[in-house]
């Protein structure tokens, strides 16, 4: 029996995503996942959970008033994980005045493209992020 290699399975889900609308840009985000995880020193833990039942929970590494560092962690579908891994990788390096500006079409943008039935995963993305920083306590 033959096994299948990690090279022969991203290209089978590359394919399934790209049959189904993403952009090379969305599948390399969610194939990638580069702000996947937890941060251990995180100054701002938040999770929301959405209609559709995908789940995010932010980790914010704040130091002078800019985000340091942010990864999060995705329980849901491609849709879910590219837009937040988008986010997440938007957010480094600016002030929360700053990144509250960042808006659902920007993420989209940077995205190339999703499936329509997929919009509602940016607006999660964005919604979770700015939960968190409705939740930072002042120093």
């Amino acid at each position: 029996m033959e096994t299948t290699t990690t090279e022969e399975t991203r290209e089978n889900i590359r394919a399934m995503l790209t049959e189904s609308g993403y952009s090379n840009t969305a599948i390399d985000y969610y194939i990638d996942q580069p702000s996947m995880g937890s941060l251990a020193d995180a100054n701002q833990i938040s999770e929301l959970t959405g209609q559709c039942g995908d789940t995010m929970k932010v980790y914010l590494r704040m130091n002078d008033g800019i985000i340091e560092d942010a990864k999060i962690q995705v329980l849901g579908c491609p849709g879910a994980i590219s837009a937040a891994m988008v986010a997440m990788e938007m957010i480094k390096g600016m002030t929360i005045e700053q990144a509250r500006k960042i808006t659902d079409r920007d993420i989209f943008r940077r995205l190339v493209e999703i499936p329509d039935q997929k919009q509602h995963c940016i607006r999660l993305a964005v919604k979770t992020m700015n939960k968190a920083f409705d939740e930072i306590s002042p120093v």
